[in-house]
């Protein structure tokens, strides 16, 4: 009997290199990979194609890049200089069995995997790796704040918005700097747990009345939760990194029209960390190829 396990990898940016080395090591795992023909490295259980030549009949799983597809179907693949698109009939041909893995949907992405009545798992939000993902994160929050004011972190003012996975590590990262740090949640429960570490918590209708002391703000909420009736009070020297998806949670029309710094910092485990970002990938795909949840 077959054992082996069929996966392709179409599309996706540096954290997928250590991901396919990874993978690679795996007993019984076939690989094919679309949209790396500018990848030298060779592989002993992968092989490049091309999605004409793609039998997809037997694939056990796809893996996405960490956009998924956009609108009209299409994949980012930065190793590749071919446009790759992936239509609903595509996805009709893949066995029932077939799980679908990308970083984070959209509604095309989303209905075409429902048609086909595949499984579809979104990796950036799962618990284990946004909570792995978060230490990357963190540090890269870090080094952003360190290239983009002229203050130490020691005793700098950081206030950060929400106390999610996200924030929870962020916050932690900070404060071992010697940062004062200030966490803004609607949440009770983590306003609860603030106090026990020491940190000020405040409320999101407290906020306006403690933001002039911030130098540096950091949101995890994915929601414009930094609007301008509170970027109307901050210090014009201060810093606002945003560590939300897209659009963020920063109104940043305004805060640039009032001389305020901000960078959306999307994707920072990539960029700072591709290798141990590309491997918690490949841990998560192994375990839920076997055990989809």
């Amino acid at each position: 009997m077959d054992k082996t396990k069929r996966l392709a990898i179409i599309g996706g940016d540096a954290r997928y290199l250590p991901m396919i080395h990874a993978l690679n090591r795996e007993e019984n795992l076939h690989i094919q990979l679309l949209g790396f023909e500018q990848v030298e490295q060779s592989y002993t259980q992968a092989m490049k194609t091309e999605l004409t030549n793609l039998n997809t009949d037997q694939l056990k799983g796809v893996i996405l890049p960490i956009t998924g597809i956009d609108d009209e179907g299409y994949v980012e693949a930065v190793f590749s200089d071919q446009s790759i698109q992936l239509t609903e009939e595509w996805f009709q041909s893949l066995p029932e069995d077939c799980v679908i893995f990308t970083g984070i949907s959209n509604p095309t992405l989303d209905r075409y995997t429902e048609n086909a009545n595949l499984q579809l798992i979104e990796l950036m939000y799962r618990d284990e790796v946004a909570i792995y993902n978060s230490i990357p994160t963190a540090e890269g929050t870090v080094m952003l704040a360190i290239q983009h004011t002229n203050v130490t972190i020691h005793h700098a003012n950081v206030y950060i918005f929400g106390y999610g996975r996200v924030g929870e590590t962020t916050a932690n990262c900070f404060a071992g700097l010697g940062a004062n740090i200030s966490v803004v949640s609607k949440s009770g429960a983590d306003l609860a747990r603030v106090y026990e570490r020491g940190w000020q918590g405040y409320s999101m209708e407290e906020a306006g009345k403690y933001i002039s002391d911030c130098q540096i703000l950091i949101n995890t909420i994915p929601s414009k939760v930094v609007d301008a009736s509170l970027l109307q009070q901050m210090n014009s020297q201060s810093l606002i990194i945003d560590l939300a998806s897209k659009p963020g949670g920063i109104d940043f029309n305004y805060a640039d029209s009032i001389g305020i710094k901000t960078i959306h910092a999307l994707g920072l485990p990539g960029m700072v960390a591709p290798k141990t970002a590309g491997e918690i990938l490949a841990t998560q795909v192994i375990q839920l190829m076997d055990d989809p949840q």
